[in-house]
C-alpha cells in the first residue's frame, strides 16, 4: 500500500468512524477503488488512531466515570457501557474469522443496501415513536441500555455506521440527539480497545503490522487528526440538529454508487 493510499484512508476512517455515514463502507468502496480487495488489517490497526482520538476528547468524561466508580460507588453509567457493549463484542469475538472471509462483508453491494437503508431511517427519524425522554446515559434503564448495544451490533455489516446504529437507538430509547452520540462513543471505545488486543496477540496480524508499519502509522496519524476533528464536530452539531442531513448524504451516495455498478 501507498503512503498516498494510507493518508487518504487514514482521512476517511477518521472522519467516517464518527460521523455517522459508515466508515466501514467507505473504506470498502475506497480499497475497491484502489486495488479492487477489502484489506481488513490495515484498516483495524488504523482504529489505533480513532480510538485515540475518542479518549482524548472525552478525557474528563472518562475521568469522572472512574471517579464515580472509585468515590461514590456509582456503576450506573459504567454498567450501562458494559450491557451495551457486550452484543457487539462477543459477536465479533466469535465470528471475526467468518466476517472477515466472507464476501458479503467486503460486497459493495452489501454497502449500498445499507447505506440506503441506514439513510431512510435517519431521515424519518424524528417523527418515529420514541419511549419516554431519559436525562442523560446513567438514567438508562438496562434494557433500553441492551437495546442499544443491540443496534451497534448490526453495525458489523458494511454500510450500517456504528456510530449511525447506537445514536439512532439512543433516541428511540429516550436520549437526545447529543447523549445518545456520547453514549455511543462511550460504548465503542471498548469495542475498538477489544479490536485492537485481537489483532495485537495474533502473530500473523503482528507480522502484516511490521511488514506495513510506514502506512500504518501514516494512516493513524491522519485517523487521529481528522477523528478528533470530525468527533467534535458532530458533538456540536447535534445539540441543535438531527441525523436528517446525514440520512439524506447516505440515500444520495447509496444511489450514485448503484448507478454507476448497473451502468458499467
Amino acid at each position: 500500500m501507498s503512503i498516498l493510499e494510507a493518508i487518504i484512508l487514514g482521512l476517511i476512517q477518521g472522519l467516517t468512524e464518527f460521523i455517522p455515514i459508515s466508515s466501514s463502507g467507505h473504506l470498502v468502496l475506497a480499497q475497491h477503488l484502489f486495488s479492487g480487495e477489502s484489506e481488513h488489517l490495515f484498516l483495524e490497526w488504523i482504529n489505533i488512531g480513532t480510538v485515540l482520538a475518542l479518549i482524548i476528547f472525552f478525557r474528563k468524561r472518562i475521568v469522572r466515570i472512574i471517579t464515580n466508580i472509585l468515590r461514590d460507588r456509582d456503576y450506573r453509567l459504567a454498567s450501562n457501557i458494559v450491557i451495551a457493549m457486550l452484543p457487539a463484542g462477543l459477536i465479533g469475538f466469535l465470528f471475526a474469522d467468518v466476517i472477515e472471509s466472507n464476501s458479503f462483508f467486503g460486497s459493495v453491494w452489501t454497502v449500498v443496501v445499507m447505506l440506503f437503508a441506514v439513510g431512510v431511517v435517519m431521515v424519518v427519524l424524528e417523527r418515529l415513536p420514541k419511549l419516554s425522554p431519559v436525562v442523560d446515559e446513567s438514567a438508562l434503564p438496562k434494557g433500553r441500555a441492551l437495546t442499544i448495544g443491540l443496534a451497534q451490533a448490526a453495525a458489523l455489516i458494511p454500510g450500517t455506521s456504528r456510530s449511525g446504529s447506537t445514536i439512532i437507538a439512543g433516541r428511540l430509547m429516550g436520549l437526545n440527539a447529543a447523549r445518545a452520540a456520547e453514549f455511543s462513543f462511550l460504548v465503542s471505545i471498548p469495542i475498538m480497545l477489544g479490536v485492537l488486543l485481537k489483532v495485537s496477540v495474533k502473530a500473523s496480524d503482528r507480522a502484516y503490522l511490521m511488514d506495513n508499519f510506514a502506512a500504518i502509522a501514516v494512516g493513524n496519524v491522519f485517523a487521529f487528526i481528522s477523528g478528533l476533528l470530525a468527533v467534535g464536530f458532530l458533538m456540536r452539531y447535534l445539540e441543535h440538529h438531527g441525523l436528517a442531513a446525514f440520512g439524506w448524504y447516505r440515500i444520495i451516495l447509496a444511489v450514485i454508487i448503484a448507478l454507476v455498478l448497473i451502468l458499467s
